[in-house]
């Protein structure tokens, strides 16, 4: 649906991928619609790194996420790629880059990013919803030549709509950039911040919990004023609420998105843990971030989330909106240095399974394969 300049976890992964096809050699194009999910953009066409990127005019909006643009249909069809990717289950493109590929015989390959909870979406998504999953969701799939989930907690879902032998699952990655040192590290003199550091890195989004994160911080702050907790990410809906909650505690920090990376890895190696209370989840990326930055977590047990972090190895899961569990496991990390050493070192060496380098070519060798296997 987006691409750069849009802040988001699918976003970055076709980033990813899409910069290093292009240091391979290859030709890539990107479509997507002409929304940063706020406001149209005026730059319809431009190369990013190398990567084309071609922003279509949408006709309406469905949602801050949801956009329709048929356009792709007669745009598309004026080249002949050798492999069309899709991103995201559940929207008109799917299908209708799926069309297009049966046309032009073109490899089609999708990956899910795991969108099948639907709490918290508008009414006006509903019939669009039940619609996809009686009917959509099955032919759009049967465009496909690959179905990728990011998590094998989806296969049992994808199975609905799709064979098994259609399915395989590459979850995301982390960038390497994380895994080194930042030598002087100043972001916490930069942000005033002395003591311990609690870390949100993400979109505040109703979805994400950081309501529920500052509600609980506000309990750790009775027992312990040495600690500070920092939010960064774009505003999805709920970021003026997090502020006003945050009103009278100055060491409640919300702070605006980070992309440089360099950036991103300091902050991370600032903390001392990462918090994601999460209602639900496909297969954060910040898991992975976290885990290279060697920060225990604190995670909610939801959707792929578990089959990549195991407790206590990895960190701690609690419940979303469970105040008193956020609350007791943050505070079990800070207060015991050995527990957190030790989840340290195994989440360095967890994390090394999925660098950005390794992903990429997993996905290579899919678009490599021989469509009848």
């Amino acid at each position: 649906m987006f691409y750069y300049p849009t802040y988001g976890g699918v976003e970055q992964v076709m980033y990813e991928l899409a910069k290093r096809q292009v240091k391979e050699g290859h030709e890539v194009h990107v479509f997507c619609c002409d929304s940063d999910k706020y406001k149209r953009l005026k730059i319809k066409g431009e190369i990013i790194e190398g990567v084309h990127v071609h922003r279509l005019r949408y006709w309406f909006r469905l949602s801050l996420s949801t956009f329709i643009w048929p356009s792709l249909l007669w745009k598309l069809r004026k080249y002949k790629f050798d492999v069309i990717h899709t991103h995201v289950s559940g929207h008109a493109y799917v299908l209708f880059s799926g069309i297009i590929a049966k046309l032009k015989k073109t490899k089609h390959i999708h990956t899910t990013h795991c969108p099948w909870t639907d709490a918290f979406r508008p009414l006006i998504l509903k019939p669009f919803i039940f619609l996809n999953n009686i009917f959509f969701n099955k032919l759009a799939y049967k465009l496909t030549d690959k179905i990728i989930a990011i998590t094998p907690w989806e296969i049992p879902i994808i199975k609905k709509y799709a064979p098994e032998n259609k399915i395989t699952v590459i979850p995301n990655g982390v960038d390497e950039i994380l895994f080194k040192k930042i030598k002087n590290n100043k972001f916490k003199k930069e942000n005033n911040v002395k003591g311990k550091m609690v870390l949100f890195f993400g979109r505040f989004n109703p979805t994400k919990g950081p309501d529920k994160l500052v509600e609980a911080f506000k309990e750790i702050l009775k027992e312990r004023n040495d600690v500070t907790l920092i939010m960064v990410g774009p505003d999805e809906g709920v970021k003026e609420k997090v502020k006003e909650m945050s009103k009278g505690y100055g060491k409640i920090m919300i702070k605006d998105p980070i992309r440089d990376k360099k950036k991103v890895a300091e902050m991370y190696q600032a903390a001392d843990v990462y918090v994601l209370p999460s209602y639900r989840e496909g297969l954060p990326l910040t898991l992975f971030e976290a885990m290279a930055s060697e920060l225990p977590i604190i995670a909610s047990p939801v959707n792929g989330v578990p089959f990549e972090m195991k407790e206590p190895d990895n960190g701690y899961f609690v419940n979303y909106g469970d105040i008193k569990g956020l609350k007791e496991k943050i505070l079990k990390i800070l207060n015991n240095k050995e527990i957190a050493k030790k989840i340290s070192l195994n989440n360095k060496n967890k994390a090394k399974n999925y660098t950005w380098n390794n992903i990429a070519k997993k996905y290579m060798e899919v678009y490599n394969e021989n469509p009848n296997n």
